[in-house]
């Protein structure tokens, strides 16, 4: 490999006639990388290689890095090189950016602070790369260097701790990338219960962050004694102040395991109903009919009660009451009640409806049905409101009068 030329150089190097050939080979290797992205992306979904749109995944970065490799080395046999010079090094950083981006967006969806994180480090990147570029990175690093303290009798400099960070932050950023893949692996084995899955997803993600923070912090130059202090601290911390949030977790990996209560059932917990949309290690989202999602804690759903619609069966089993006027055929309407509830599309024929006659009111008689839904994931009072209407179109066909309290007032 030819030596670097300085910023000067290059300058000057990009104002030769080869430095279109230079431009047309790099054109030439961003749009195969681009079409190889597009025609692979087609036969797959989203993922950390291809991102949403393709062209904002690891691949692109990746493949046009290597095209470009490639073509400098030829190039460079007959031509004096510096516009690929200049794009490889970019390439590179884009691609590890992308990298960081991707892994972090499939690890953490929904932090902002993660998001913060990443823009910061991409400024980073870019800020290190146009140093590089301008040759003032080595002045930097001099800089860097001469800033030195002495840390438990070890002289340690501002570079030296800066390269740790950076080396567990790559250390880390690799166990997020193994850990999401393995993830989305045992959360696509359907074969296996969605619980199963879920909590061998969680216990994976926890081992192999608690392996990657190891690793960072060794390679930080930190040393894996000096923890058993830290987690002496640690230990007191939970036993003080971070209790609730151990119970939480612990609580979060019994659930799962002994699976009381599993993704997709229909709960009601503290005068919450709606249905279980996650389990993760801490909290348990249950989303209502309406929308609204609510965020309990698990080790409110261990030492509370909570109401599954779905433990055991799926059936439930709902009511509703009418009266009728003291009078009425009694036998013949029961029966045209239950073939009219019956006739409801979400109503079970097995249990079959029934209807019985629960009491002898002020006003009339009144009458109980019951009927059982499997779907109460869906509503209760929707299928409620259906079973009503048939019962009232039954009444007015049978001519059957629904009494109601009426006053007489008489004038003096």
């Amino acid at each position: 490999m030819p030596p670097r030329e300085s910023f000067g150089e290059l300058l000057a190097s990009l104002q030769r006639p080869s430095a279109l050939a230079e431009l047309a080979v790099l054109l030439l290797c961003l749009g195969l990388a681009f079409g190889v992205v597009t025609l692979a992306r087609r036969r797959t979904t989203a993922s950390i290689w291809f991102g949403r749109r393709g062209v904002d995944g690891v691949l692109f970065p990746l493949l046009a890095l290597a095209l470009t490799w490639v073509a400098r080395l030829v190039l460079a046999r007959y031509l004096h090189i510096a516009l690929l010079n200049l794009a490889v090094p970019i390439l590179a950083s884009l691609a590890i950016i992308r990298t960081m981006a991707r892994v972090l967006h499939v690890a953490f969806p929904a932090s902002a602070l993660v998001r913060s994180i990443e823009r910061t480090a991409s400024w980073l990147i870019w800020l290190a790369l146009v140093l590089w570029i301008t040759d003032l990175l080595p002045v930097v690093l001099a800089e860097l260097d001469a800033l030195h303290w002495k840390i438990g009798g070890s002289n340690v400099s501002l570079r030296s701790l800066l390269e740790g960070t950076l080396t567990a932050l790559a250390a880390l950023l690799l166990v997020l990338w193994l850990s999401a893949a393995i993830e989305a692996r045992l959360l696509a084995a359907s074969r296996v219960n969605l619980s199963v899955r879920k909590i061998a997803a969680n216990a994976t993600r926890a081992l192999l962050l608690l392996i990657g923070l190891l690793v960072a912090l060794s390679a930080a130059g930190i040393p894996i004694g000096a923890l058993g202090v830290l987690g002496g601290a640690i230990g007191v911390g939970i036993g003080f102040g971070l209790q609730k949030l151990a119970a939480n977790y612990v609580s979060g990996f019994v659930i799962l395991a002994e699976r009381s209560l599993r993704i997709g059932d229909v709960v009601k917990v503290d005068n919450f109903e709606g249905r279980i949309t996650d389990i993760t290690t801490r909290y348990t989202v249950i989303r209502a009919l309406n929308g609204r999602e609510s965020i309990v804690p698990n080790e409110l759903l261990i030492t509370q009660r909570v109401e599954n619609y779905s433990f055991a069966d799926t059936k439930v089993a709902l009511t509703t009451t009418v009266q009728i006027a003291y009078g009425s055929e009694i036998d013949r309407v029961l029966t045209a009640l239950q073939a009219a509830v019956q006739g409801v599309a979400r109503v079970l024929a097995d249990p079959a409806p029934s209807v019985q006659l629960s009491a002898f009111a002020t006003d009339g008689l009144e009458l109980t049905v019951v009927f059982w839904i499997a779907d109460a994931e869906n509503g209760q009072g929707n299928v409620r409101s259906e079973v009503n209407l048939a019962i009232l179109r039954c009444l007015n066909e049978l001519k059957v009068e629904i009494p109601f309290p009426q006053r007489v007032m008489h004038q003096a």
